[in-house]
């Protein structure tokens, strides 16, 4: 899968910009940059940070060090930064500790005041005038102020409909300013480097499968789902472009919080209860630890029927759209993906081919880099250190 078209938010977003008032001005437009060869992928959620430091040399990738640590409840909330100051103090910490380098950091950007769009511009050939249409409809997107946005694009191709009116074929991402800039205020006091910043849906994908070598196109979309903390992203591509990204208000803690009421337990402890039946094959001779399993698997199967809404809600919507294809496979990627009968639940109830990610499949550990456990967590910030 070649996925060298996706758009680089940090194209339009430099180091500093959160300082600088001046730089709020200036025009959005599509830039190409120069990236490392060694990117820290940079994920961050409401209950984790998570890094992955990948070599890329071509098409062989090598991980060179991942890390993950817990970080405190009320700092980052449904992907947007509440406290910078303090998520400034957790990088800075998390960076030392994991020996992690400080440049050539590619943070993930991931929540639900983001819009991805695929748009159709009536042909022009003069770039201002594009630029002010691709503008327009930006606008028409987020309602926003163009000056409290942030617009990036790329030029899929162009379209000749039955009459012989040409249209620009544009990818367009919207975010709001104010989301990305505290992101940054948090990574400049911690001295990060940042010399990237991707939507989280973009790198799930670059994770998720290798790239086509046959150069044939997709006759079926690959959809990749990642459960984290708080949200899950949702990715469709057909190979070479994600044509639609959308990130639902469901996740790990809507599991635990589930099975914190079901069992009388707190939701800590649920947390800890569902780690610990993760990543089994099958149950350990343990009486107590069976019967908690089979209440927690009750509840999981029923907690799920809102998260299959959403994802056939999203399915349906993308393939009504105009050449959209049929979909092939649903890739499952996340903590909750080695929780024991979540995807084949997941798989029933969706009634599509479902298959566990192997976050590994597109980069290989190096001899001595240590592949933790629950490395599902990973597959996002692994995809934001690959360079395609």
């Amino acid at each position: 899968m070649d996925l060298k078209k996706e758009i680089k938010l940090s194209d339009l977003v430099p180091k500093g910009l959160a300082r600088k008032q001046t730089q709020r001005k200036q025009k959005a437009k599509t830039r190409k940059r120069t990236m490392p060869k060694e990117i820290v992928g940079l994920k961050i959620e409401s209950s984790a940070i998570t890094a992955a430091q990948i070599v890329n040399n071509g098409a062989g990738k090598s991980i060179v060090n991942v890390a993950r640590t817990p970080l405190a409840r009320g700092i980052v909330t449904g992907g947007e930064v509440r406290d910078p100051a303090a998520l400034a103090i957790a990088l800075t910490n998390f960076f030392a500790t994991n020996k992690l380098p400080r440049r050539g950091v590619r943070l993930g950007l991931g929540n639900s005041r983001i819009g991805v769009r695929i748009i159709e511009v009536p042909g022009t050939e003069n770039h201002e005038q594009l630029e002010n249409a691709i503008r327009f409809r930006a606008h028409e997107m987020l309602s926003v102020s163009l000056d409290e946005a942030v617009i990036d694009y790329h030029i899929l191709g162009e379209t000749v409909d039955e009459n012989g009116e040409k249209a620009q074929r544009i990818l367009l991402v919207v975010a709001y300013r104010d989301s990305i800039d505290r992101y940054l205020a948090a990574t400049d006091a911690a001295d990060l480097e940042v010399v990237g910043i991707d939507l989280e849906a973009f790198a799930l994908l670059r994770a998720a499968a290798p790239p086509d070598t046959n150069g044939e196109a997709r006759n079926s979309a690959l959809v990749v789902v990642s459960v984290d903390d708080e949200r899950t992203t949702l990715a469709i591509s057909d190979g070479e472009v994600c044509h639609f990204t959308r990130v639902l208000e469901w996740g790990d803690a809507t599991i635990d919080s589930a099975v914190g009421r079901g069992l009388r337990i707190s939701d800590p402890e649920a947390a800890d209860l569902r780690r610990k039946l993760s990543g089994l094959d099958e149950l350990p001779d343990d009486e107590q630890l069976v019967q908690q399993a089979t209440a927690l698997r009750e509840i999981v199967n029923y907690e799920i029927h809102a998260l299959v809404r959403e994802l056939q809600s999203s399915l349906r919507f993308y393939q009504s759209q105009p050449g959209s294809l049929p979909i092939g496979v649903v890739l499952l990627s996340g903590a909750l993906a080695d929780l024991i009968g979540f995807a084949d639940e997941l798989r029933t109830q969706l009634g599509i081919p479902l298959e566990v990610v192997d976050p590994f499949v597109r980069a290989t550990l190096r001899d001595n880099a240590v592949r933790p456990t629950r490395s599902r967590e990973l597959t996002v910030a692994i995809g934001l250190g690959i360079e395609d």
